[in-house]
């Protein structure tokens, strides 16, 4: 009898697989990859037309040897690793580690673990597309020459183990600009203006919102200008201008794909990115489902594609007709808006049988693995029902020369909001006074409720939006999303708190280096025109090797030259007039992985250190001691009193010791400007130019 052999990546698609095929297959892991670039040289020979050099992985011995012995009794071997250009690769190197090429050796791969996909996959076994492979092969080397020949610059420069890479780099750019938009940025005053007014035979009142004269919409700039509007509005009549009545349609979402997926488990469930793919892998590669043995519950969990495969796409229409009624089924297939870059062998991320609904499977779930699958389930199924349908409703109030507005809208169709409703979704405004009110209904001013406003500045990046923003951008692609967030967090060079993300000292350092030596690797255009190269390797239109050739002259090239200017921006250990306590020495400043520090020159003899507060010049606002730079446990700086704990002062912007003229509040610089801190004052002026 013939004996087969199936390698798949993780142990824990074994057991799922082993069930659905014969007992003349063995199915056995690799662990994941098996070989790789040497961890102590670059591995990469510039000289010899940048051949890679892979060694075995250490701890792989042992696995390889077991897979050895199988591949010896096998007649066929079946390598069954991930279906993406990285899943290519390991079966490549497992192809060239195992010494298959005299095998009769195939690669089959499937976007679910079910029987019908795996005995498919079978069915349609191909050979190893070496296009795929070298597409992995050149980002690979790009990220290896980046990090190797880029991270010892920083050692010399920063100090200890810091490190830079192709995409980690650009990340840290992005969230590095949006800090200094929001500390350059000036919050500008507005006023709102509510007239609340009694609707003659009701008990409620009315509130309508300024709106502006009848032609133009007006903001109010200032307290004086509401002063002036609310005396042109003394006396005035109020009655109803115009009433319009309209229907809007809220389309169903299209399925997940990864990054969609990251951004709403982030945004519903609070995960991090990294434990939404962490989860998702779990559910891709099977769990033990009562009365059913192991079975995989989602598709292929990286993925660019939104596409459906027929099968599923009829199941699920049926399945909404059954359940919800066939006037909640879509007429057309959701969301073809595929981007530019999709893999198109894979579909969305959905579950692998719509049947399975999140109560039948909860029993056997973890909380996290239940809330991650029926977000993916609802999700599917909504995309293939009928939009939302909305009633609205639009006032018009005439007062004086001035408008006001009322606005409501009231749901008459669910639709798809039956299954799901999408975390940013704004709450419906409804309005029940605005179903009687017409043009004759008679309006009594009761009073105005006016409040201040500043405009905010934009938000800090989440996993979430940093995810949607470098999809947007086509930098990364759905397998590299969370390790590059996790690679930055762990460095220390982006703290996270409150689910926003901040730029640390050492943050802050690294990415001006970036910027000032290498500032091709940190441009967003560079690095996603190099996606879109890489995607030409992946479709066999470009040769791999080229891609590197072009890349690494010039790399080479900004390396000598910051290696040259180096020299002369090195960072000498800062003697201090704080004495150690220990020794008697003066205390210098050093550079670690979390910041600046004092440590004591005596070292290995006297290892004192102590945090570094380095004095701003500054009298504190509170109690009149001085104000230091200060970190947050993370790494997040800000300013406070010396004093603490016993003075509470912090500011997140530098203070000014300038006074502000018009209420002597303190200010704080913002770019080129400072700005008051009382709210109520906001004034703002240029900052002076100091004395040389």
């Amino acid at each position: 009898m013939a004996h087969y052999l199936v390698i798949v990546e993780s142990p824990a698609k074994v057991k799922t697989i082993k069930k659905f095929l014969g007992s003349n297959y063995t199915v056995m892991a690799s662990n994941g990859h098996v070989r790789d670039l040497p961890k102590s040289q670059l591995g990469i020979d510039v000289e010899h037309d940048y051949e890679p050099k892979y060694i075995t992985i250490r701890g792989k011995g042992d696995i390889l040897a077991s897979l050895r012995k199988e591949v010896k009794k096998a007649d066929k071997v079946y390598l069954a690793t991930d279906p993406d250009r990285e899943g290519e690769a390991i079966s490549w190197h497992l192809c060239k580690a195992l010494k298959l090429e005299d095998k009769k050796t195939y690669r089959i791969s499937f976007n679910e673990i079910t029987k019908n996909a795996v005995k498919a996959s079978i069915k349609n076994a191909r050979e190893i597309d070496m296009d795929l492979v070298d597409a992995q092969q050149a980002r690979r080397a790009l990220d290896r020459v980046v990090g190797y020949k880029i991270s010892p610059l920083l050692w010399a420069k920063v100090k200890r183990g810091l490190s830079a890479g192709r995409v980690q780099s650009v990340a840290l750019r992005i969230i590095a600009d949006r800090e200094e938009e929001i500390n350059a940025f000036i919050p500008e005053e507005y006023w709102t203006l509510d007239a609340v007014l009694k609707v003659k035979g009701e008990r409620k009142p009315l509130t309508a919102k300024f709106y502006g004269t009848e032609k133009q919409k007006m903001t109010i700039r200032s307290e004086s200008e509401l002063n002036q509007i609310v005396k042109e509005l003394e006396g005035a009549d109020y009655q109803v201008a115009d009433i319009k009545k309209g229907e809007r349609y809220k389309k169903a979402p299209v399925p997940f794909t990864t990054s969609t997926m990251q951004q709403e488990a982030s945004k519903v469930l609070n995960f991090a990115t990294q434990k939404t793919m962490r989860i998702a892998q779990q559910l891709y590669e099977g769990i033990d489902i009562k009365g059913n043995g192991t079975v995989g519950l989602i598709t292929y969990l990286r993925t660019d594609s939104t596409r459906v495969s027929d099968e599923a796409e009829a199941s699920v229409r049926e399945y909404i007709s059954g359940n919800y009624g066939s006037e909640f089924v879509a007429s057309g297939a959701a969301g073809k808006e595929n981007g530019k870059n999709i893999q198109d062998a894979h579909e969305a991320i959905r579950p692998t049988d719509v049947t399975r609904t999140p109560a039948a499977v909860k029993e056997s779930l973890s909380r996290d693995q239940f809330r991650l699958y029926q977000l993916i389930w609802k999700r599917f199924v909504a995309s293939r029902m009928k939009p939302a349908k909305y009633e609205t409703t639009s006032v018009r109030i005439a007062a004086g020369d001035y408008r006001f507005q009322v606005a409501a809208s009231k749901i008459v169709f669910e639709g798809f909001r039956t299954v799901y409703t999408e975390a940013d979704e704004e709450k419906e405004e409804t309005n029940v006074l605005l179903k009687g009110l017409d043009k004759d209904s008679v309006l009594n001013w009761e009073k105005f409720d006016t409040k201040q406003h500043f405009t905010q500045p934009p938000a800090h990046y989440t996993e979430a939006s940093l995810v949607k923003t470098l999809e947007e951008l086509g930098i990364g692609r759905p397998s590299t999303y969370a390790p590059t967030i996790s690679t930055i967090i762990a460095r220390r060079y982006v703290a996270k708190e409150n689910r926003n993300l901040y730029l640390t000292e050492i943050g802050e350092v690294v990415n001006n280096i970036m910027k000032q030596s290498f500032p091709a690797i940190v441009d967003v255009n560079f690095t996603a025109n190099m996606e879109g190269l890489l995607d030409k390797v992946a479709e066999g239109k470009v040769a791999w090797k080229t891609v590197i050739e072009n890349f690494y002259p010039d790399l080479e090239e900004a390396v000598k030259i910051a290696e040259k200017e180096q020299e002369s921006v090195k960072i000498e250990d800062e003697v201090t007039d704080v004495i150690c306590e220990e020794c008697g020495r003066n205390m210098v400043i050093k550079y670690g992985p979390h910041g600046r520090f004092l440590a004591c020159p005596g070292f290995p003899e006297c290892r004192n250190t102590k945090p570094y507060l380095e004095k701003i010049g500054v009298k504190c606002p509170k109690c009149g001691k001085d104000i230091v730079l200060r970190k947050t446990k993370k790494g997040r700086k800000y300013y406070g009193c010396e004093d603490n704990p016993d003075c509470d002062f912090m500011s997140w912007q530098k203070p000014s010791e300038q006074k502000c003229s018009k209420c002597g509040g303190y200010m704080v610089e913002k770019g080129s400007k400072l700005v008051c801190m009382n709210e109520k004052c906001g004034y703002v002026e240029a900052k002076k130019a100091k004395d040389n």
